[in-house]
């Protein structure tokens, strides 16, 4: 059975999720503010970079199962649930900007003035605990003069989805977890979820707000853990590569080598922000959380670090692959490669930028926003042509993959390569001498 679904916000989140479920059979509408986006989502073309997205969104295109529309109260009416995919950016405190979810569910609850029929909206957008059922609900209600679990239910739906693997996570995530304030209120859900595997969790809106920051937090604190474990090591002239291989081995007790091997500094749109978040509400509540306090100045450190390696060859002249926070994806908001960049330049360097996912003519909503802001003058330094790149660098710093026997090719025997991402041991370019690892 197919559903009429509407989806706002179309960022990383919404448009995966509104290709995923057309890709199902579902009828889809997706709703943005921008007229860019919603130009490229009706023309059939992805907003976003993201493997499999393109084909997706044009088979939801040509099989009209995908549209899109700035006309929320549109998108409303002819659709049977709302999910609300819109960003929580942070403020300068930490504290999460929730500007977006509000004008949104502001949205829907005035387009549910005009619709007799039930409702179902699901909050899939990154929230603290709490905020669903104190700004939500309250929202849609006052905006609507309708009751909850009455008129219309919501729903808390967190999502499990990887920048650069987002739709393989969405189509077989590692479990579904649905929060309502009545199990009643989830049966849409639950048929709307029927067809993917996955283990199905219905609990409270509270625990499953909670959840997604559960599991930020923990991936968040095994990237720092891994690197601080590499960085001893190195200083103790301890092989790091080996204490890894054995330490990740144990999967009955470590649970999974996942994000346990060194590498560089975390980034990105969601583990940054939503430890400033905790940390936040936990200074609000007179909470000493000294892990996760530890986190984002331990990831910082490791920037320094990266940035460190550099300065110490005393060459002035840097070739730097990779911009956005990860391979397989455009997504600059928050990359540490970005930082880096733009400390190195204040430090006198001269750097050439290299990224295959990346082009400033795509960047659209917050992450140009995020460039003009961080680095504006990052168009100067940017270029398509990988062999250019390498060839005007002494240094060569590698922070995303990299075909190894073209990168072999244009690499000069006095230059030095800082490889930030652990490349396996088969793919790493240069003589032991020229190669350096951040912390391995």
């Amino acid at each position: 059975m197919d559903l009429s679904i509407s989806v706002f916000g179309m960022g990383y989140v919404g448009s995966v999720t509104a290709a995923c479920f057309a890709h199902l059979g579902h009828r889809i509408v997706g709703v943005d503010v921008s007229p860019a986006k919603v130009e490229m989502m009706a023309g059939g073309r992805s907003p976003i970079i993201e493997a499999r997205m393109s084909e997706l969104v044009e088979e939801g295109h040509r099989t009209g199962r995908l549209r899109a529309t700035t006309d929320s109260a549109l998108a409303v009416r002819d659709s049977e649930i709302s999910f609300v995919c819109v960003g929580t950016p942070s403020l300068r405190s930490g504290k999460l900007d929730l500007t977006y979810v509000e004008r949104v569910v502001h949205e829907i609850g005035v387009a549910l003035k005009q619709k007799n029929s039930h409702h179902l909206i699901v909050l899939r957008s990154t929230v603290l605990p709490g905020t669903t059922e104190s700004l939500v609900i309250p929202t849609l209600e006052k905006a609507s003069g309708r009751c909850a679990g009455k008129d219309f239910a919501v729903c808390y739906n967190p999502e499990f989805m990887r920048e650069g693997s987002a739709v393989a996570d969405f189509l077989q995530p590692p479990y579904t977890v649905l929060g309502a304030q009545d199990a009643k209120h989830l049966a849409a859900a639950r048929q709307l979820y029927k067809t993917i595997p996955a283990t199905v969790f219905e609990t409270s809106i509270a625990v499953a707000e909670m959840v997604k920051y559960v599991c930020n937090a923990f991936h968040a604190v095994k990237i720092s853990f891994a690197n601080e474990v590499g960085t001893l090591c190195k200083a103790l002239g301890v092989d790091a590569e080996e204490v890894t291989k054995i330490y990740t081995s144990d999967t009955k007790l470590n649970i999974s080598p996942a994000y346990l091997s060194p590498g560089f500094a975390f980034g990105g749109s969601c583990l940054p922000k939503d430890l400033r978040a905790l940390g936040h509400r936990a200074k609000e509540l007179d909470l000493g959380l000294p892990l996760l306090e530890s986190v984002l100045p331990s990831n910082a450190l490791h920037i320094d670090r990266a940035v460190d390696a550099v300065l110490r060859t005393n060459k002035k002249k840097v070739a730097f692959l990779g911009l956005s926070f990860k391979p397989g994806t455009d997504d600059l908001r928050e990359s540490p490669q970005v930082q880096m960049i733009k400390r190195l330049l204040g430090e006198g360097s001269q750097l050439r930028v290299w990224d295959r996912d990346v082009s400033l003519g795509r960047l659209a909503g917050s992450n140009r926003q995020y460039i003009e802001e961080v680095i504006p003058h990052i168009g100067s330094l940017l270029s398509a042509d990988l062999e250019e790149v390498v060839r005007s660098g002494e240094v060569v710093v590698i922070a995303t993959k990299v075909d190894k026997d073209q990168l072999v090719r244009c690499l000069g025997r006095d230059q030095i390569v800082i490889d930030l991402i652990n490349l396996a041991s088969g793919s790493r370019p240069g003589t032991a001498a020229s190669y350096q690892g951040i912390c391995w």
